[in-house]
């Protein structure tokens, strides 16, 4: 096998590979040497056909599989060889192959940069840490008071802000109900802001067997993309009007929610605003460090890595685009210039793609059963009281536990670096802590979360 190099320019190499000829018929030969120890011809017992019936019949498929051998054999020595790294697999164009002829092939490849891992010490962060203000808890306690609320039916009220209406509904747009628009024995609470806005303005002041109908616009980014921007009327049967009923804030109504005593709940509900609070800081502390990184490291990207990784964006921009779920951000600016910017985020996300998984590898960092574990336990946190049909949902889908993998090795890494760098712990309040103005707003595209 002979390789030559023909071109070198940054991270992509291109090389010639030769199998000569004589070498790629022994490797058929012996295939069909093989395969004539156990084949059944017509004629012949088991194996002892001869060679130039085998040859007759398998000679086409065992070419084109010592083709594929040759090709794969032939790239690997290369990479082995030349002692590269592929950044993807390489790309192959058959020059010449035919009965008596060499086997030649053209190999492209773009390779993996050198990236030479610096002195994290050098880098100094802010760890911002909030205090859970007393009325934090409080407003908390309020809001799960709020949630187990009564409400109690009153004959001839007319529906006031706070009360709850139980209304039948059909909505129309030019005289013609819509999928969705309609609904029975819903409990509607004036003031929630659960509907359309000016939905429920409008039906304060009505009583009970009233009929009305509201007149309201669907917003312009609207989920529903056939209603955005429409005007629609909601023909609205008020059924009842129900008053809310206080909730007592006592040790009853803790104990309703599973905790010993009031002053219990309070003291669970501080330590989840506070694990809250310490989420949103390491949230921060991650996007210093990574636009620490992004400063501090120079290298070439592979341009197919980059392809990739942009094309997800534009293909998430576009989704949202066609769902007129677009923010405001994205609105105002030309789309050359978001795509630019997208551009701009995927060199960024493939780069520190790239040398975190260096600093990994550096570090010998791996996943363990445990981590994998406790990543499916948060997950089944964030269900209440389905947290058995969560464990149950990654215990039958080996797909959605290796999809954990990326983000648990990619989190522990950045657990890694932030023991080696300075950490400066600074006091900010609630506001400051949950300040992401700052933040690139498109940096929330695609899937990656550098």
């Amino acid at each position: 096998m002979n390789i030559t190099e023909l071109k070198s320019e940054g991270l992509k190499k291109s090389f010639k590979v030769i199998v000569e000829k004589n070498d790629f018929a022994k490797e058929v030969d012996a295939k069909l040497v093989k395969i004539a120890k156990t084949a059944k011809i017509q004629g012949f017992r088991a194996g002892k056909a001869p060679l130039a019936m085998i040859k007759k019949k398998y000679e086409s498929e065992v070419m084109a599989e010592a083709l594929d051998d040759a090709i794969r054999n032939g790239s690997n020595k290369v990479l082995k060889d030349k002692e590269l790294r592929p950044a993807t697999q390489p790309s192959i164009k058959i020059v010449s192959f035919g009965e008596g002829k060499d086997l030649e092939f053209d190999m492209d490849v773009e390779i993996l940069p050198e990236i030479k891992l610096g002195d994290f010490a050098k880098i100094s962060l802010d760890k911002l840490v909030a205090d859970v203000p007393a009325e934090e808890v409080e407003k908390a306690v309020s809001y799960l008071a709020n949630a187990r609320k009564e409400t109690t039916v009153v004959d001839g009220k007319a529906a006031q802000k706070g009360d709850t209406v139980m209304i039948d509904f059909v909505g129309s747009v030019d005289g013609v109900e819509f999928d969705g628009g309609k609904g029975d024995n819903y409990p509607l609470e004036l003031g929630s802001g659960s509907f359309i806005p000016g939905f429920e303005d409008q039906l304060i002041g009505a009583k009970a067997g009233d009929k009305v109908d509201v007149k309201v616009k669907f917003p312009e980014n609207y989920h529903a993309k056939d209603l955005a921007g429409k005007d629609s009327v909601f023909a609205v049967t008020i059924k009842e009007v129900r008053e809310p009923k206080a909730v007592e804030i006592n040790d009853e109504l803790a104990k309703s929610l599973g905790a010993e005593s009031l002053d219990k709940l309070k003291e669970n509900l501080t330590t989840r605003i506070k694990s809250d609070y310490d989420n949103a800081a390491r949230m921060k502390l991650k996007r210093q460090l990574l636009d620490a990184l992004d400063k501090e490291y120079k290298f070439d990207v592979p341009e197919t890595l980059v392809d990739a990784e942009y094309k997800a964006i534009v293909d998430q921009y576009e989704q949202a685009k066609k769902y007129n779920q677009l923010d405001e951000e994205e609105k105002s600016k030309k789309e050359d210039d978001l795509l630019k910017e997208y551009k701009d985020i995927a060199i960024r996300r493939v780069k520190l793609g790239l040398l975190l998984s260096e600093v990994g590898q550096d570090a010998k960092i791996s996943i363990k059963p445990e981590d994998i574990n406790a990543a499916i336990m948060n997950e089944a946190k964030k269900y209440p009281g389905q947290e058995q049909m969560v464990l149950d949902y990654y215990l039958k889908n080996k797909q959605a536990v290796e999809a954990l993998k990326a983000p648990i090795f990619e989190e522990k890494i950045i657990d890694h670096i932030l023991t080696l760098v300075k950490l400066n712990e600074k006091k900010v309040s609630v506001e400051e802590l949950y300040r992401f103005d700052d933040e690139k707003k498109s940096a929330k595209k695609a899937s990656s979360k550098k």
